[in-house]
């Protein structure tokens, strides 16, 4: 009697065992198949976070089918941050400065943003206190730009009754400016933005100092201390002619805590393992802030992007099967040690950025000398190249995060520097073409 109660038991354990074998595979075969849809609410199509959003969405896709990003246009960082906390949104873009509640999380902070101040020259402003009484453009309310203006009032104590703000789109703000409509404009935007680029080309307009960065910051903590260094949008004739003071902020990615922490730690891992790709398509991916463990005021991250960031795993193989998250954790600590073999094997490599910013010196010098038109168009290639040869090196532990970042400004100056010189041999061509016409019939005629 008891043999068979024993039997009995064995067998319905046995096919309790086999029930949750195939409901656990079928649960997995369903999450392996399933096209995760996200909506990433970014910025007015004209501007930067719209453009990174393409980017990320395109590169996510060539990476994992089964997660599709929808980039949708906004007004800036506060709609944003509406947008995803009615749950309308599963991502955003917002800048450093933002409160956010704990619903809200992190998966990494992005490129640099500076205070831009662009003023006309015969408005009679040098410094931002000569605002008073004078119309400035404005990014569109609801944008961080927006928002951050009144900060920077409230800190120089000017008087608002004194001032004409007028908000509007980032092409009409642009356009207004240079139709001298309104006497300045205040957008916080990465360097070398080409709209902002276009925009300095205009001898009316010049950019004015903001300084009191640290001052600021006892106010904004989120605040960086930055610089637009001289030469930024021309280098032929510097402007800025001298290095001006600035603040600024970083670009943020963020996403709600309840979105799936697979997801995410997958969306994360590609933003930093596909940065090459990612550069290619939106240039400021390369100043990509590297996750460290020190505190990011207002910010916690999302599960998911820790995940990534403390080398863990995915969350649904150790939510469905213990014994698999026990037999990953043994195969990751075998790759972490291959890892470490590597690392330790590529070590005496760690000079190799060195030689990259001594390449770029020497591009760097002889960009000015250089008079031939068809040779800048080689040494934009060649610093393509060497930046996808420096993102490559970094992927691969060639060289240090702390190396890449020393390399990059260096090399957004030679890049830059390399355009306008271009740029200022084709307006040389373009001015002159019939003289070379002249001069190659005399040639012809001796």
């Amino acid at each position: 009697m008891k043999e068979s109660i024993f039997r009995k038991s064995s067998i319905f354990a046995a096919l309790g065992s086999i029930f949750l074998i195939i409901i656990f595979a079928i649960l997995l075969f369903q999450d392996n198949k399933r096209v995760h849809t996200l909506v990433l609410v970014t910025g007015q199509k004209e501007g930067q976070y719209y453009a990174f959003g393409q980017a990320l969405s395109k590169v996510v896709h060539n990476h994992n089918h089964r997660i599709k990003i929808e980039v949708i246009e906004s007004n800036g960082s506060q709609e944003n941050l509406e947008l995803l906390q009615g749950k309308k949104a599963e991502l955003a873009l917002v800048q450093s400065d933002t409160i956010v509640n704990n619903s809200t999380k992190a998966i990494a902070f992005l490129f640099p943003e500076v205070f831009h101040l662009m003023v006309r020259q015969d408005a009679g402003i040098n410094d931002i206190s000569d605002i008073e009484g004078k119309r400035i453009a404005l990014m569109s309310k609801g944008s961080g730009s927006y928002n951050m203006f009144w900060r920077l009032q409230e800190h120089y104590q000017l008087d608002v009754e004194q001032i004409k703000t007028i908000p509007l789109p980032i092409t009409e703000a642009h356009q207004a400016l240079e139709d001298g409509e309104v006497d300045g404009l205040f957008r916080v935007v990465s360097l070398e933005n080409p709209a902002v680029i276009q925009l300095l080309r205009n001898p009316q307009i010049k950019i004015i100092p903001i300084d009191q960065g640290a001052a600021l910051r006892l106010e904004l903590p989120a605040l960086e201390v930055m610089s637009i260094p001289k030469g930024s949008y021309h280098g032929a004739s510097p402007t800025p002619a001298e290095d001006l003071p600035a603040v600024g902020v970083r670009a943020v990615l963020i996403t709600n805590k309840k979105i799936s922490r697979e997801v995410i730690f997958e969306i994360t891992r590609i933003l930093y393992e596909a940065r090459n790709e990612l550069v290619q398509e939106f240039i400021q991916a390369a100043m990509i802030e590297q996750w460290d463990e020190s505190p990011h005021l207002g910010f916690t991250f999302h599960p998911g992007a820790l995940d990534y960031y403390n080398k863990g795993n995915p969350s649904f193989i150790v939510e469905y099967a213990e014994a698999i998250g026990l037999c990953l954790s043994v195969s990751m600590l075998l790759i972490s040690s291959v890892w470490q073999l590597r690392s330790w094997f590529t070590g005496k490599q760690k000079n190799r950025a060195d030689l990259y910013n001594l390449q770029l010196l020497k591009i760097i010098d002889s960009i000015q000398e250089t008079e031939d038109l068809p040779q800048f168009k080689k040494v934009r290639s060649q610093l393509l190249e060497m930046l996808n040869e420096v993102i490559v090196d970094l992927d691969k532990d060639l060289i240090s995060p702390e190396s890449f970042q020393s390399f990059t400004f260096p090399w957004q100056v030679a890049l830059s520097a390399t355009y306008q010189r271009e740029n200022y041999l084709a307006r040389l061509e373009n001015d002159h073409p019939r003289k070379v016409d002249e001069i190659q019939q005399m040639k012809n005629q001796m």
